[in-house]
């Protein structure tokens, strides 16, 4: 983690292979396994179908579990090399990158999500709640792809969790 507000660096070690890791960020189904209640990318007016990865220029709608249907983040995929670089907009439009490689025999997910430090207050309060939520997240995929339990709250009446 770095020690200003511009950026943080989260690294997880998965055991398993990264065409499989890749595939959980950047396909429907994948997202839906982890991270989202439903995940909706288009290239142009075409709907992706569920397994297919996600190319740069497409679009995404992401809807979360512990929310209400209406609640949903837009946004567009920067870079996809379709096997271990992965970007996407995320809060206030700025990039998360996806990096997937091999260390110490494991496969890291190193996750890198940037801010624009003009407003300090603003970029404090994304840069803190944009931690916590990736922080479990990347423990979620760790659970689901290595053991299969998946801890994401699924009710939209129990509030104030981390797994939401």
């Amino acid at each position: 983690m770095s020690n200003h507000w511009s950026e943080f660096k989260l690294r997880v070690n998965i055991n398993a292979p990264i065409d499989k890791i890749y595939a959980a960020w950047s396909t429907p189904e994948g997202l839906e396994s982890w991270f989202l209640k439903r995940a909706e990318l288009t290239a142009g007016a075409a709907l992706r179908q569920r397994a297919d990865k996600a190319q740069k220029g497409d679009e995404y709608e992401f809807r979360w579990y512990g929310h209400a249907d209406d609640v949903s983040h837009k946004g567009k995929v920067i870079a996809a090399d379709g096997k271990s670089q992965f970007t996407f907009t995320f809060s206030q439009d700025l990039p998360v990158s996806v990096s997937l490689y091999r260390e110490c025999e494991e496969t890291i997910v190193e996750l890198i999500e940037k801010f624009d430090p003009t407003e300090e207050e603003v970029v404090r309060k994304h840069y803190l709640g944009n931690m916590k939520g990736w922080i479990f997240y990347m423990i979620n995929l760790k659970s689901v792809l290595e053991g299969g339990l998946d801890l994401r709250n699924r009710k939209v009446e129990l509030k104030n969790v981390l797994t939401a």
